[in-house]
């Protein structure tokens, strides 16, 4: 028998693996490094950048895109807390006039789904292209190059973690797997 997060398991409809609790928060870590490597570059810490890269890669332009890429990764590394967490199986109490409802599991599959095999294409292409973006002769070599990669090696296991939390979350929401429950992936009433 699999071993359950207790707070995560008493709180969704279903127990939730504790393996599946450790990858949602490695998916939110998984992004942190590249993301502060980002940052870094964007408030003009030299990071090894040379030659027409260098210099494309310094200024306002830059430092707001390096801004909206972090929130962007950071926030969809957040949502998959959402695989793991009640508010991915019921909209929180909060929400104006949505609060409370259930969530259709494939209102959340769906797009986990489509993120995970996005960024594990991605993730994938920038890796093992060849000419790809790595082999610029600007891009930082050396120590700087060491660093880089350090950074953003974790976002190889982004999407393939992203995948397998999906998987487990349509499995407990009854939507694959075992189960042929019409109700088995519907939450119980709150109590009072």
């Amino acid at each position: 028998m699999a071993h359950t997060s207790r707070i995560v398991a008493t709180e969704t409809a279903r127990s939730v693996p504790q393996w599946s609790d450790v990858a949602a928060w490695a998916t939110v870590w998984c992004t942190v490094p590249s993301s502060a490597w980002r940052v870094a570059a964007g408030l003009g810490v030299d990071v090894g950048f040379t030659g027409e890269l260098g210099d494309m890669y310094r200024g306002p332009a830059f430092l707001l895109y390096v801004w909206v890429l972090t929130v962007v990764s950071q926030a969809g590394a957040f949502l998959t807390l959402g695989l793991v967490r009640p508010w991915g199986e019921r909209v929180p109490s909060w929400i104006p006039r949505l609060g409370g409802r259930p969530i259709p599991p494939l209102a959340v599959i769906t797009p986990a789904l489509l993120g995970g095999v996005a960024v594990t294409a991605l993730c994938a292409m920038v890796a093992l292209a060849p000419n790809g973006p790595l082999d610029n002769p600007d891009f930082p070599r050396g120590a700087a190059g060491v660093i880089m990669a350090l950074c953003y090696a974790p976002l190889l296991a982004w999407g393939p973690l992203v995948i397998a939390l999906t998987v487990s979350y349509a499995r407990r929401r009854g939507v694959v797997g075992a189960s042929r429950d019409p109700h088995a992936g519907a939450m119980k009433a709150p109590t009072p």
